[in-house]
């Protein structure tokens, strides 16, 4: 493993103590890029005791974590920067925080670091934010301008043309629902809001008063709505009931921006679809595929209950070749790309910043994983 700090005094008898300066704290981190340059400066010119290692590797890709980290090594680290793989308990047992380069946690749920340790493991939850927007503002109104169709006519040197001024649906006055009002949701608003569109916020937990409407987590300075002031009104619950309320608020556009738990898989199904025949609500899906039923939408899709869905994610992901989603109308896939963003690695490296500095001073770390919601 190389050691990007090699004038660091090395040895076992350094406490792990957490200090000011994180003296007796190793960082690790295996990543599938090279760091930006000066990084590795910043960080040491912060805490001149803190071990630093980097390690180029795909844990996304390769089947096992790096093999250049021995089995001596993964002993002393306390600060892992990781994707889907991770070391057990016993062979990172001076482990206290892991960074992980997702904003999704449903892959840790069930592994024995998460599930029977209390180490503190916190998501990339706010690097999404823009580019997702982009991706979910660009594809409703690609559909409202009827983009793919035009798109389809050139290819075939085809000009056709509406002389109906009115057969094209702009944003002013449209509602949004955004079910799950989290970092994205909320840059999504903001947004949405400049378009002139309505919000309406949905959380499982309620949100009734200005303080527990804040968000704490990571979000790009300038952007999102931290402190939860545009949504003209919210909806919150977990009971079926609960979210067909929200559902029948006279939605044009619904956002799912949930993470995938045992309560959002297969949370929005043929009941949920009907519910939005009223308006013909156009889905937006950049959580997860399983959150909605397949079949499901296929049914709501040939019936008209909805006027279209764009889709970053499905279910079966990768969606094979001959599935009928892809032949349906007024649909838009694309394969799970929304939150690709030739920031996302700065970003990223600013929340373990973040999360460094709070380790030092024993505060609460950011976007830390809650065992009880799962995300």
């Amino acid at each position: 493993m190389r050691n990007v700090n090699p004038n660091e005094p090395t040895g076992s008898s350094v406490g792990m103590a957490s200090h000011k300066d994180l003296t007796g704290h190793k960082l690790l981190m295996v990543v599938p890029w090279d760091l930006p340059p000066g990084y590795i400066d910043s960080v040491r010119s912060k805490y001149p005791t803190l071990k630093v290692f980097h390690v180029k590797w795909d844990t996304w890709k390769e089947p096992t974590l790096p093999p250049n980290v021995t089995p001596e090594d993964w002993k002393t680290v306390t600060i892992l920067l990781t994707g889907p793989k991770f070391p057990t308990k016993e062979a990172a047992p001076k482990l206290e925080l892991v960074q992980l380069q997702s904003a999704g946690a449903n892959y840790i749920l069930d592994n024995p670091l998460f599930k029977d340790t209390d180490i503190a493991f916190c998501t990339a939850n706010g690097v999404h934010g823009p580019q997702i927007t982009e991706w979910v503002i660009s594809t409703y109104l690609a559909s409202q301008h009827r983009i793919p169709r035009f798109l389809d006519n050139m290819r075939e040197g085809k000009w056709e043309r509406s002389w109906d001024d009115s057969d094209t649906q702009d944003a002013v006055n449209q509602r949004i629902g955004i079910l799950g009002y989290g970092s994205i949701g909320r840059q999504v608003a903001r947004v949405a809001k400049a378009l002139g569109m309505d919000i309406h916020a949905y959380t499982n937990r309620p949100r009734p008063t200005p303080e527990s409407r804040r968000d704490d987590s990571y979000h790009i300075p300038g952007l999102g709505d931290p402190e939860g002031t545009l949504p003209s009104k919210w909806f919150s619950g977990t009971k079926p009931e609960e979210l067909n309320e929200f559902l029948t608020s006279g939605l044009d556009l619904l956002l799912l921006a949930v993470p995938l738990t045992p309560q959002t898989n297969g949370l929005i199904g043929a009941p949920q679809f009907k519910l939005l025949a009223e308006k013909q609500t156009f889905v937006s899906n950049i959580g997860r595929g399983p959150v909605i039923k397949t079949d499901d939408l296929i049914t709501a899709l040939d019936e008209g209950w909805i006027r279209g869905a764009a889709l970053d994610v499905t279910d079966p992901e990768p969606l094979p070749k001959e599935h009928p989603l892809w032949h349906k109308k007024n649909v838009i896939i694309t394969p799970h790309v929304s939150g690709n963003s030739a920031s996302y690695n700065t970003r990223l490296l600013a929340i373990l910043d973040i999360n460094l500095e709070r380790l030092s001073k024993g505060e609460d770390f950011m976007n830390r994983v809650s065992r009880k919601r799962g995300y």
